[in-house]
């Protein structure tokens, strides 16, 4: 019994070491992978002409030698002798070949032969593997392992499964204004109960603020309704509640998923996005993290509202397919450390989640208040990569303003495109590359609305504080509605429109949509003009252009609308 509990001990040593020997040997291997941007000429239709492209490679030796693929297939310099450790690790290098992609290996015996494909013969290069020659130890490690393998994969199991038990179909029917009338939609998409009381984590996209009917299908596959209980679509996540009522009536019972760290997330660590692809629920695909904190804004992806500006994504080759959306993204033991937002068109296994980091914030804020209020200021940040230099500024200093809202308070403070933001509030802000934008335009989010901030600006060779006081962020989608007996489909004018289409005020009501044959189109209004008057009275929201409606409805008659279109103020005629 001792000497078991003993071999058990050892064992559980030699794993642990081995497996933190391995983290470090990959973690190693990604501090070593670049990006290579490459700008170069070709001869093309009788002149020289200059193209860019971006590829990826690997630094393998002390003086910086990097391995690519090259452009031409042909390999450039002979490979002369490799040799590696057991794991990969390169242990000397005598000089660098470039291969085509997609060049084969095949394993004989202790040596690696390594050769091109439509390319002329080239020497061999020798792959030499040290294996562990204790066969002691290997069998130790192989006991103890099968122990350790055996308990943790019960623990797995047993976590995995509950998290199964959490996930859930959601089928909503939803309204939109299109073409001058009000239409009806259907949509299904994916969730996970993360509370006792019945709430659901889900897309902003999936669950939108007009839905008229949300279906929830459990585990069990019983079906209970549910309520919108908040919606952000600034990080694309939603807020649901089962009907508690019906849960009891029908005497149901749910699973409550539990979270992990998004931020302990690594590389190439194991993942499942859960879902309901194309409609076929509780459907389990796998995959890796392919980069932890990838950064995109999208500035349409939530039916036409902004999104991933305050957060960067879990990339992930796992496949996230149309249904999957709302889903989440889990460890092997079950735990939850993204929602599955979407997947980039056109490529395989490029799918996109949010940090459980990000949901739970938002989820907390959506459930006590059912929105998030954020504040604003006006600058657009851009990266300061490669230009530290042109504004003599030390590396890891600053974020670019790439340009400022006009009418915005960072315009109004005098602030402009151009400028360098060193510090929020006496605090120095590193916006050198693009994954670093999200936390600094946080800084400036989370204060209060109507907070007074003070932003130090590096603007040629001064330095000078501006005082700006927030203002609400709000989406530059307004609010929207239908006069369905003129045909038209309206939204409100928000400001950041009016400011994108430098309108002299943010008054007015947008066209997005006109019936053909009502007497909207029939006059020549079309989408993109904004109404500013009725008969002459004029038009500053929604409830306006409603009111008229009404009155001409009593009374039908001709009606004098005066739009503006691209600068130019025009009249129409709407007749009965």
């Amino acid at each position: 019994m001792t000497r078991l509990v003993l071999l058990s001990l050892v064992g559980i040593l030699l794993v642990t070491a081995s497996m933190a020997e391995t983290s470090r040997g990959f973690k190693r291997l990604l501090d070593a992978v670049v990006r290579i941007d490459v700008r170069e000429f070709a001869y093309e239709a009788g002149s020289k002409r200059f193209q860019s492209g971006v590829g990826s490679g690997v630094i393998v030796s002390d003086d910086g030698l990097i391995l690519t693929k090259p452009r031409a297939r042909r390999i450039w310099k002979h490979v002369e002798r490799v040799v590696f450790r057991f794991r990969g690790r390169i242990l000397g290098l005598k000089c660098l070949v470039f291969c085509p992609e997609g060049l084969p290996a095949r394993l004989n015996g202790g040596k690696v032969v390594i050769y091109a494909m439509r390319c002329h013969l080239k020497k061999s290069v020798t792959v030499t593997l040290s294996l562990t020659r204790s066969m002691t130890r290997l069998v130790l490690l192989s006991l103890v392992g099968i122990l350790l393998v055996t308990a943790s994969m019960a623990e797995t199991s047993r976590g995995f499964k509950r998290l199964l038990d959490a996930v859930v179909r959601i089928d909503v029917r939803e309204f939109a204004y299109e073409a001058g009338s009000k239409r009806f939609q259907s949509g299904v998409g994916s969730g996970v109960i993360v509370s006792d009381d019945g709430l659901i984590l889900t897309n902003a996209h999936v669950v939108g603020l007009r839905a008229v009917d949300i279906n929830v299908t459990l585990a069990n596959l019983e079906r209970v309704s549910a309520e919108l209980v908040g919606w952000d679509h600034w990080t694309d996540l939603a807020l649901l509640r089962l009907d508690a009522e019906e849960l009891k009536r029908k005497g149901h019972k749910f699973t409550v998923g539990r979270f992990g760290d998004s931020d302990d997330l690594d590389p190439g660590e194991t993942v499942y996005a859960v879902g309901t692809p194309h409609g076929l629920t509780r459907t389990v695909t796998r995959g890796i993290i392919s980069n932890p904190r990838r950064f995109f804004a999208d500035s349409r992806g939530v039916k036409g509202y902004e999104t991933g500006q305050f957060n960067t994504w879990l990339q992930t080759d796992a496949a996230i397919n149309p249904g999957n959306s709302g889903g989440p993204l889990v460890t092997s033991d079950g735990r939850i450390v993204g929602i599955n937002s979407r997947g980039y068109s056109g490529a395989d296994n490029l799918g996109f989640a949010i940090p459980s980091s990000t949901a739970r914030r938002v989820m907390t804020g959506l459930a006590e208040d059912g929105a998030i209020e954020r504040s604003y200021v006006g600058i657009v940040p851009g990266a300061l990569r490669d230009l530290e230099d042109f504004y003599d500024l030390e590396l890891n200093t600053g974020m670019l303003i790439n340009s400022v809202d006009p009418g915005s308070p960072a315009a109004e403070a005098g602030m402009r495109g151009g400028d360098i933001l060193l510090k929020i509030n006496g605090e120095r802000v590193d916006g050198r590359f693009p994954e670093q934008l999200p936390p600094i335009k946080n800084m400036i989010a989370v204060r209060p609305i109507g907070s007074e901030l003070t932003l130090s600006i590096k603007r040629g060779d001064s330095t000078d504080d501006y005082t700006v006081t927030t203002e609400e962020l709000v989406s530059r989608v307004g609010d929207e509605s239908v006069v369905e007996i003129w045909g038209l489909s309206i939204r409100e004018v928000s400001r950041p429109f009016a400011r994108e289409n430098q309108l002299p005020n943010d008054e007015g009501v947008l066209v997005i949509g006109v019936q053909r044959g009502f007497p909207a189109q029939v006059a020549g209004l079309s989408t993109g003009d904004v109404i500013t008057k009725i008969n002459n009275t004029p038009i500053a929201s929604i409830a306006d252009i409603l009111k008229q409606a009404e009155a001409y409805e009593e009374s039908p008659d001709k009606v004098l609308v005066e739009a503006r279109r691209k600068f130019r103020v025009s009249l129409y005629v709407l007749k009965p």
